[in-house]
């Protein structure tokens, strides 16, 4: 079952703000915070849990991408999996496959030919570890 196009639209909204903080050295909530309007509140929500989670998403990332240090995974690759496990940690996520299902579709529409099955892959083992 796909998502409602208002969720998978605030996920594709939440990555570019991230990447634009990335870009430009800043922090996510104070891109949101220059924004002449506001973002659909999912995606405030999203990036606001990736900011929380950021470095524990980072340390599960690194851990799980076996043989790929962070400063190697592809920039759009590590936003969409941050997002990803961001969104894990919400206090009332989504089904695990929606949050998976997304991300790769992050991967495919954002990122390189082979960033979706790795972007599946480590977040796939990102969610055991989590659920365990």
């Amino acid at each position: 079952m796909r998502p409602g196009p208002e969720r998978h639209r605030a996920r594709e909204r939440a990555l570019e703000i991230l990447y634009e903080a990335q870009i430009k050295g800043r922090r996510a909530p104070e891109v949101l915070a220059s924004l002449a309007v506001a973002p659909d509140p999912y995606a405030v929500r999203l990036l606001e849990s990736a900011e929380t989670h950021r470095e524990r998403a980072e340390r599960l990332i690194e851990a799980c991408a076996i043989d790929w240090p962070l400063e190697r995974i592809a920039l759009v690759d590590r936003l969409v999996m941050t997002l990803a496990v961001g969104e894990m940690l919400l206090d009332d996520p989504p089904p695990l496959a929606v949050i998976l299902d997304e991300a790769v579709e992050l991967a495919k529409v954002f990122s390189t030919e082979g960033s979706p099955s790795f972007v599946n892959g480590v977040l796939a083992e990102v969610a055991r570890r989590l659920r365990d």
